[in-house]
C-alpha cells in the first residue's frame, strides 16, 4: 500500500513537470495533471493541498538533488571545494532550461501571496547559508582572507543564479560550464589568503 501511495505520488510529480513545461504554471489545471498522471482528484489532493503545494514540492526535490550533489563536492580546501562545485551546473543548466519559465511565471504569482512567496524565495537564503558556512569554514582554515562572509555569500549567489539565467536565456554564446569555472577561480582567488 505504501509503495502504491509513493507510485501514486511520483507519476504526480512526473504530470506536474510535463504540464508545467507544456503550459506554464498558471494554464496548467489540477485536471491536467490528474489526467496525464492517470489519476484521480481525490488522489491528488491526498497527496497535495493545491497546485501551489505541488510546485513547491517539485522545487524541494530539485533543491534535495542539488544538495547532495554539492556534499560530494568536499575537496581538501574551501577554494578549491568552490571550483569543484561548479561541476554541477551542466545539471543545473539543463534542469533550468525546462523548468526556468515555469518558475518566473510562478514567482510572478507569488509575489502576490506573501506564504507562497516565503517558500518561492527560501532556496536563496538555503544557499546564501550554505555558502556562508563554507566561506566561514575557508576563512577558520586559512585558505580565505577573513572577509564578511555573509556578503561573500551573497556575492557567490547572484554569480551562480546569474550565470544559470546567462546559460538558459543565451546558451550558444559560451562554454557556460567553463565560464561558470573560469569565474569561480577568479573570484577564489580574489578571496584566497596569499601565504606570508
Amino acid at each position: 500500500m505504501q509503495q502504491r501511495s509513493e507510485e501514486t505520488r511520483a507519476n504526480i510529480l512526473d504530470a506536474a513537470v510535463r504540464q508545467f513545461a507544456l503550459s506554464g504554471y498558471a494554464a496548467a489545471s489540477v485536471d491536467q495533471i490528474c489526467s496525464d498522471a492517470g489519476v484521480s482528484k481525490g488522489a491528488f489532493y491526498h497527496h497535495f493541498p493545491s497546485k501551489q503545494a505541488l510546485f513547491l514540492a517539485l522545487l524541494e526535490g530539485w533543491l534535495k538533488t542539488i544538495d547532495k550533489g554539492l556534499e560530494s563536492m568536499r575537496q581538501p580546501t574551501v577554494p578549491q571545494t568552490f571550483v569543484q562545485m561548479t561541476g554541477l551546473l551542466p545539471a543545473v543548466f539543463a534542469a533550468a532550461d525546462s523548468q526556468l519559465p515555469v518558475m518566473l511565471e510562478f514567482w510572478l504569482q507569488a509575489s502576490r501571496d506573501e506564504t507562497v512567496w516565503e517558500s518561492a524565495i527560501s532556496p536563496y537564503r538555503h544557499y546564501h547559508q550554505v555558502f556562508t558556512k563554507l566561506v566561514e569554514d575557508g576563512i577558520a582554515e586559512g585558505s580565505l582572507k577573513p572577509v564578511d562572509a555573509k556578503a561573500a555569500a551573497r556575492v557567490l549567489v547572484s554569480m551562480v543564479i546569474g550565470l544559470i539565467f546567462q546559460g538558459v536565456f543565451d546558451p550558444q554564446s559560451a562554454d557556460w560550464p567553463e565560464v561558470a569555472e573560469t569565474s569561480m577561480k577568479m573570484l577564489m582567488n580574489g578571496m584566497a589568503k596569499k601565504p606570508a
